[in-house]
């Protein structure tokens, strides 16, 4: 059975006339004889009397309510496609990693309101695993998080490298490891650390990284908020490794210490995670998404930049636009 089918079937019956369900459907007479017959053949009765006006049979009149609800949701779902191409996309739903959300976010969101009112924006922040696994789903349309090419090297991926910036040391102020300059890797094995829950692509870096030195993680406690971490760290001699931008309020506060990891070249910093723009190839048609999507190439690295290129502790490299389908460089 085929669409074509149903159309002729429903032409006819609303028609009385297979003459005129021809005209209706743009095609000739024999080709829609022909889609009825073949209607019928898989129904295995007659569907109409060929009498004249044409009428219902009886499997013709149970059948005949199936198809108009079948015919009506294709054609419902085609005005559906017919609105996405042409921008009428009631909201856009974004996933992104807190610090996105805390610092580089705010401007592009205002400007795509000025530019889309009748658009709702549904921003969710998440840890990196977890917004790539709801923006697979359809749950989100558009995602920033931290790089990890085992999940985003994909052909049916759109990915935009925004910006890489230094990975730090948060603690109290006073504590023992803010004598240091930058603090070596293994002096990090000495303390209690707080890290990230997993699903987030900074827990499996800070993991990655005693795994390579060979050096014991000390992970007392597992959070997701940037507050929390900022407010355990003031309290205890624990640490946390954190992205530089998780980190910039630690510098109007008193109580709280930053400090790079020292690395083997003085010229670079030792340790860095790439974040990068997110969404499905096929989404980049709907002009929406499209547009946030470059309003977010456009602003993000620059804000990026601005916040972080001066910090102390801190150099970042803006990788500007270039237009990728995948990448492979390790955060």
């Amino acid at each position: 059975m085929r669409l074509e089918q149903l159309q002729a079937f429903l032409s006819v019956a609303e028609t009385g006339s297979f003459q005129k369900a021809a005209r209706l459907q743009r095609v000739t007479q024999s080709t829609i004889s022909r889609q009825v017959r073949s209607l019928e053949e898989s129904a295995g009765m007659e569907l109409l009397h060929r009498t004249t006006p044409a009428r219902l049979t009886v499997a013709g009149e149970r059948l005949f309510p199936r198809a108009r609800k079948i015919c009506d949701e294709w054609s419902k779902g085609l005005q559906e496609i017919a609105d996405l191409l042409n921008g009428k996309q009631s909201e856009l739903c974004i996933a992104a990693i807190h610090s996105v959300c805390s610092h580089f976010l705010p401007t592009v969101l205002q400007q795509f309101h000025a530019d889309h009112a009748n658009v709702q924006l549904r921003v969710t922040s998440l840890g990196s695993d977890r917004a790539l696994k709801v923006l697979r789903d359809g749950l989100v349309d558009i995602a920033v998080v931290m790089n990890n090419p085992l999940l985003t090297a994909s052909a049916d991926l759109a990915i935009e490298p925004l910006y890489e910036e230094s990975v730090v040391v948060l603690m109290a102020a006073h504590h023992p490891l803010s004598d240091y300059v930058s603090i070596p890797k293994e002096r990090l094995a000495h303390y209690d650390h707080i890290i990230f829950k997993d699903g987030y692509g900074m827990q499996r870096l800070v993991q990655d990284v005693f795994a390579r030195e060979g050096i014991e993680l000390r992970a007392i406690l597992e959070l997701n908020t940037l507050d929390a971490f900022r407010g355990i760290v003031r309290q205890s001699d624990a640490i946390a490794i954190l992205p530089a931008s998780a980190t910039l309020e630690a510098y109007d506060d008193p109580t709280l210490t930053v400090r790079p990891i020292a690395s083997p070249n003085i010229l670079e910093p030792s340790l860095t995670r790439q974040v990068v723009l997110v969404t499905t190839v096929d989404r980049l048609l709907i002009p929406p998404v499209r547009d946030f999507y470059q309003l977010v190439r456009q602003h993000v690295p620059q804000l990026a930049t601005d916040r972080l290129a001066d910090l102390p502790t801190h150099n970042i490299q803006a990788l500007g636009h270039l237009e990728l389908t995948q990448t492979t460089i390790e955060p």
